[in-house]
């Protein structure tokens, strides 16, 4: 077997640890879910498990990773970017789809906040909301229009779990939450 089958292998094995550990920590909560349970249901034995991930955290921490990289992707493609309005929407456009990619994890973070605080995602998360908000603000505009900036994030978040009881199609409530926070966006721009 070469290096690369046996990487690929080694990764569709990851990720199954990955997905199987978030329907579990999603289902009966982190703290109730034991590696044991999450290799029984991977059909595996503990060690096999452990030669992947020592911790639950880790797995967390390894889930988060993968599902933000786009957002880090997308802060670093920011950052690049004039400060202009064509940006801001295009990164508000962005956020939504990656928000969208991650929903099961922001899911579960939603529900699992508490653990969240203590485990070392929700700074990591935190810091990426920041980083995103100093992108989109304008450090000398009138602060209700760096308030509206930073709505729009909030927008966004707000709608991935507040939209999920309301009835209707999710990409047409994804699109209507877009919508609002690009038009928060964009007068936030004509305060300019």
């Amino acid at each position: 077997m070469d290096g690369t089958h046996q990487q690929r292998r080694r990764g569709d094995t990851r990720q199954r640890i990955q997905d199987v550990a978030l329907e579990l920590f999603a289902e009966q909560g982190y703290e109730k879910t034991s590696l044991r349970e999450i290799a029984e249901h991977l059909d595996v034995t503990k060690a096999a498990l452990y030669y992947h991930f020592k911790t639950k955290e880790e797995i967390l921490v390894s889930i988060f990773e993968d599902l933000s990289q786009p957002i880090e992707d997308l802060i670093e493609w920011g950052g690049r970017q004039p400060h202009t309005l064509a940006t801001k929407q295009e990164i508000v456009r962005r956020y939504s789809g990656a928000l969208a990619g991650a929903a099961p994890l922001f899911r579960f973070m939603q529900e699992n906040q508490a653990t969240i605080r203590e485990l070392r995602i929700g700074e990591m998360f935190k810091d990426r909301t920041l980083r995103l908000r100093d992108i989109l603000i304008d450090p000398d505009a009138e602060l209700v229009d760096q308030v509206r900036c930073i709505s729009a994030l909030f927008t966004l978040h707000a709608g991935m779990f507040v939209m999920q009881d309301v009835e209707g199609d999710p990409e047409a409530k994804r699109k209507a939450v877009l919508e609002v926070a690009t038009d928060l966006v964009t007068q936030a721009h004509q305060g300019a």
